[in-house]
């Protein structure tokens, strides 16, 4: 390995999303040698450090607290920063940390290393070859509508961050947006001893995760086939959608819910759907 320089440093450091032997040895080196190690949570990065037989003075940074990021640049010359898991500034703090370091005109380095999204992506068996990470969707109002409708949108294939109790939700409201039989993975407890990746249309991930999961989770949805209609668009016929639903297999209830966030009543939804999946039948 390189040297680790001297002087003033800020080093934002990527830790295990799950399994510990992923931390580098570059990484335990410059845990070792900064002055203290800023973090999200002390408890959890002081039992990192005590597991890696470090004793360093911790500093707790978070969304919370980042205002005092120039001070604690100010006290400690050579600083590290992790997140509570994965690397810092994605998804969680370190941006600004980086923004208070520029200002102080202190040099930084940003070590490789453990990422939730990129083992997700490449398990997913979707393109990747271009993507957009979305990060975690807003909750709730115009906001989270108006990214949805870029999910659905875009050809290139969208990662998700999601929470295991908003997890149904979000794959639910994405099949409204992408259409029920666009194509998704979900992976979750990457790296841990229960790692899974489920594959499937959104409807089917949306109906297998129904009662609930546990673990950090990771959603991929596979970009706009070419040639379909772009579903950001307004639906001008209903009708027709709810017949392509029908024909791809979902059921009454699922094309009933999908209308419905188009904006149909929940009689004339619930009328339309079971019209439709009927005229299916033989």
């Amino acid at each position: 390995m390189s040297p680790i320089p001297d002087g003033a440093r800020v080093w934002l450091v990527p830790t295990p999303v799950g399994n510990l032997g992923d931390l580098t040895l570059r990484a335990i080196e410059v845990l070792r040698a900064a002055d203290a190690v800023a973090c999200e949570d002390t408890r959890r990065t002081g039992a990192l450090l005590s597991y890696l037989g470090i004793r360093k003075p911790l500093v707790r940074l978070d969304a919370h607290t980042m205002r005092r990021a120039p001070q604690v640049l100010e006290r400690y010359a050579r600083l590290a920063y992790v997140s509570d898991a994965g690397t810092p500034g994605i998804s969680d703090p370190g941006a600004e940390l980086v923004q208070a370091a520029l200002a102080a005109d202190v040099p930084i380095e940003v070590l490789p290393g453990a990422t939730a999204f990129v083992p997700a992506l490449v398990l997913s068996g979707l393109d990747s070859a271009r993507f957009t990470f979305e990060g975690f969707l807003p909750r709730s109002g115009k906001d989270r509508k108006a990214r949805l409708s870029a999910v659905a949108a875009r050809a290139e294939t969208s990662i998700v961050y999601e929470s295991p109790h908003r997890l149904h939700a979000t794959l639910t409201d994405l099949a409204a947006s992408c259409g029920p039989v666009r194509r998704a993975s979900v992976t979750r407890e990457l790296s841990k001893r229960f790692e899974e990746t489920r594959r499937g249309t959104l409807a089917d991930l949306a109906a297998h995760f129904e009662a609930g999961t546990r673990g950090e989770i990771v959603v991929v949805v596979a970009g706009r086939p070419e040639g379909e209609a772009d579903p950001a668009q307004p639906v001008t016929d209903p009708a027709e959608q709810a017949r392509a639903w029908a024909a791809a297999g979902q059921g009454v209830r699922d094309i009933r819910d999908a209308l419905m966030r188009q904006g149909l009543r929940k009689n004339d939804a619930y009328a339309l759907a079971l019209q439709v999946t009927q005229a299916q039948q033989p």
